[in-house]
């Protein structure tokens, strides 16, 4: 049955400091069992009770608890079925513990290489219980706030470029709406004749316009020095995003005279680029070269203004200009420092272009590739992206980087002499000792192109 335990003083003390009750799904087949944990929480934690894990999973759906309490065998679906179905409706992982009166190592194992946080006998003792429950809180905690240090952009509080193609990546694939590619006009202009801090100052101010100008559903973050993208999700009418480029462009310029006085004549600005996100476009590169096509059309033109890339949908026979018009279109706008990381498509030109060079021109490339693994396989392609940004961070701008599959990356290392590519693989992982997420192992393999 469904049962939520009345409000208790402590509960009352609770709720008058204005914290949070965290919320626990209990799911056991022993009504006893239900009555002992929730005698043990009350004072703790809001219970939510279940005496099956079918009810377990309904719950689960209505009631979002911040963990899962699970008796390992129960009939008709056990725990570890339980899991994998309360990990399948939810977007983040749930932190799982799971109760049994079986005090076989083989089935501890089983859980915790299936993603269990933690693992506690029955009869327990109230007070470890509840040691054990903070404990595994405490972890959840810590691990959020270096994923969101991970995946934040350190300056604007905004998605960095990999969360962002991530998250619009995997968005997309099960939604429609559309994609935006924004980029501040004569920016430069900023950090030249004003500094480097005013500059850091607008890009702030035009990441505080962006998030005003979205929801909560939508998706929104720096892709570049002065480069944003945003998926506007199951937004199709143009002329609302056309309004908001309209918004952003009179309140930066609003702004800008408010830090640097009303003579300010820089051209500042904004510029977007959009395509429509249907069934048939579920691929991230594919819609961001369509916006950016977009992007660069307005770019070319007036500026200060949004274009859609339905409205003209241009070809390559479309380019007349010259070789400015090949700059701008296959040129990094905002080239970041550190190496190059690219899709698997390019990848693949690229690496037909190095073979070439290097049998004429005998120079040295390097192909490093790392292969990885966990205990808990739900952690690699995670730890891969991780490993992308920090490695792509200490390379140089000459190098190359591609996720390989879900738990390698390549590298190519350029200019690099015999045996000395030790040096930045060595660099990288040292920095991932000290940098990256417990539990992953890494592999290295490494062979010359020549």
């Amino acid at each position: 049955a469904y049962i939520k335990p009345r409000t208790h003083a402590s509960d009352g003390d609770e709720i008058r400091r204005g914290k949070h009750m965290k919320k626990i799904l209990v799911v056991d087949d022993e009504p006893i069992m239900l009555k002992i944990v929730n005698r043990a929480l009350k004072d703790h934690y809001e219970t939510i009770q279940a005496s099956s894990g079918e009810e377990g999973a309904r719950l689960f759906v209505s009631e979002r608890p911040d963990m899962v309490l699970s008796d390992l065998k129960m009939p008709a679906m056990s725990g570890y079925e339980l899991q994998e179905i309360i990990q399948e409706k939810s977007e983040s992982p749930v932190p799982f513990i799971f109760m049994t009166a079986d005090a076989s190592d083989d089935n501890e194992s089983r859980g915790l290489e299936q993603g269990a946080a933690d693992y506690i006998h029955k009869p327990f003792n109230a007070e470890v219980l509840l040691k054990r429950i903070e404990r595994v809180f405490s972890n959840v905690e810590e691990n959020s706030r270096l994923k969101k240090m991970a995946h934040t952009d350190a300056m604007t509080g905004l998605r960095n470029k990999f969360a962002t193609e991530k998250a619009i990546g995997k968005r997309i694939k099960k939604s429609h709406g559309t994609f935006a590619v924004l980029d501040l006009d004569s920016f430069k202009l900023v950090n030249d004749l004003y500094g480097h801090r005013m500059g850091d100052r607008i890009l702030m101010r035009f990441a505080e316009l962006i998030r005003s100008i979205v929801r909560d559903d939508d998706i929104v973050g720096r892709i570049g020095g002065d480069e944003f993208a945003i998926f506007f999700e199951r937004l199709t009418d143009f002329e609302v995003i056309r309004n908001k480029t309209d918004f952003l462009n009179d309140e930066i310029i609003r702004s800008a005279k408010e830090y640097m006085g009303e003579d300010m004549n820089i051209p500042l600005g904004c510029s977007v680029g959009a395509t429509y996100v249907s069934d048939y476009y579920v691929d991230y590169e594919k819609v961001f070269q369509m916006a950016d096509l977009a992007l660069y059309r307005v770019k070319q033109g007036d500026k200060r203004g949004f274009s859609l890339y339905e409205d003209h949908s241009p070809g390559m026979e479309d380019m007349t200009g010259g070789f400015a018009d090949v700059r701008s279109l296959f040129g990094e706008r905002n080239p970041i420092r550190g190496a190059y990381i690219t899709d698997r498509d390019s990848f693949k030109s690229i690496f037909r272009f190095l073979v070439r060079i290097t049998s004429n021109y005998e120079r040295h490339i390097e192909m490093v590739m790392f292969t990885f693994s966990s205990k808990n396989e739900g952690n690699v392609p995670e730890a891969c992206d991780r490993f992308i940004e920090l490695a792509a961070a200490n390379l140089r701008n000459s190098d190359v980087i591609l996720k390989y599959g879900m738990d390698r990356v390549l590298l190519l290392l350029m200019k690099s002499q015999e045996g000395k590519y030790k040096i930045p693989v060595d660099r990288i992982l040292n920095k991932w000792v000290d940098e990256g997420p417990s539990g992953i192992e890494i592999s290295v393999q490494t062979e010359s192109l020549m």
